[in-house]
């Protein structure tokens, strides 16, 4: 079977490649012409240099392919709602168009735990609709176009299978985690509200890579959501205090009640908003539903009908990950 992975320059999608070529699947990647694509090349795969927006370029790079896992997509707390529709919205309905008629067996759609509503969550399970409107335009657009995935099977029958994966973590994060050790290197990471034990939603990159494989086997996925984490109680606190000890860093103690953390970040969002700023704010609604919030979402589904199993524990998953963090940081 061939496989076409869009996103495979980035953290997830080259995480899909390496494991589509370790299973020895026929992987073909399209790729930005401006992308860094030195990786993809190393594992062999059939490389093709086109954007997602030219209907020709797609069909070219679907030539072929039984299988289509979509990873690409425009991430980031700050922008215009139109940049993200563009990347995330609109290139997805363009590819989907390519999609029509041809011979797939399942077009795996990677969204997120994000289109839920920003309020705490305890076992949230996808009976639960996104809310019609979002704050920020990173989880508005994968809102919608998850409804434009949905459509396409409902109306044409594309196999798609859509995985809302939490926060997904592991080695060659080259975006979340970075950023995450810089702040606690800076003192800047705060628990808003309950002293940081509300859970926070994460899953390990090789735990999502299983589940993305197991949907793209069980055909009762087609035209089915999923909710993916790691399965395990992780809390905020845990999470950056096990980031700091890996990292020889200080621990955060900054534990400002949720309503003054609020406060902050609306005002910090609303001068930001005022200059223009092309630059998210220090403070931000996505980082304190990030770290505010109560994070617990049922994977049950994905257990029952998909057999998943996370298979990477998170004491593992996070030494691992800082190990590759500081190999990176010695070279």
């Amino acid at each position: 079977m061939r496989y076409l992975i869009t996103g495979a320059t980035g953290f997830i999608g080259g995480h899909v490649a390496e494991a589509c070529v370790r299973r020895a699947k026929q992987v073909t990647v399209l790729a930005r012409p401006t992308s860094d694509t030195a990786y993809l090349q190393q594992l062999g795969v059939h490389l093709i240099r086109g954007e997602l927006s030219d209907p020709a370029a797609v069909r070219d790079a679907l030539q072929e392919a039984e299988v289509v896992i979509h990873c690409a997509a425009k991430v980031g707390d700050w922008g215009p709602i139109e940049e993200y529709r563009k990347v995330n919205v609109d290139n997805l309905r363009v590819l989907l168009e390519a999609c029509k008629g041809q011979a797939l067996s399942r077009f795996v759609h990677l969204s997120s735990l994000g289109v839920y509503a920003p309020r705490h969550h305890y076992g949230t399970d996808e009976s639960e609709p996104p809310p019609p409107r979002h704050r920020d335009s990173y989880s508005q657009s994968k809102a919608e176009a998850e409804q434009v995935a949905l459509q396409f099977y409902k109306d044409f029958g594309v196999p798609v299978v859509i995985l809302r994966p939490g926060f997904v973590y592991g080695p060659r994060d080259k975006t979340v985690m970075p950023t995450i050790i810089e702040n606690l290197r800076k003192g800047l990471v705060r628990y808003p509200g309950a002293r940081g034990r509300r859970a926070l939603n994460t899953i390990f990159v090789r735990n999502l890579i299983d589940a993305v494989f197991l949907a793209i086997e069980r055909d009762q996925a087609v035209g089915q959501i999923y909710n993916l984490t790691d399965g395990e109680n992780v809390s905020k606190r845990q999470f950056m205090e096990k980031i700091a000890d890996l990292m020889g860093l200080a621990r955060p103690r900054r534990t400002p009640p949720y309503w003054i953390a609020w406060l902050a970040t609306w005002l910090c969002e609303k001068f930001a908003k005022l200059r223009g700023a092309k630059e998210a704010p220090t403070y931000n609604f996505t980082k304190l539903k990030f770290m505010g919030l109560n994070l617990d979402f049922s994977i049950e589904k994905a257990r029952r009908e998909l057999g998943y199993q996370p298979r990477v524990g998170f004491d593992d998953a996070i030494t691992e990950t800082i190990a590759w963090y500081k190999h990176k940081e010695s070279e």
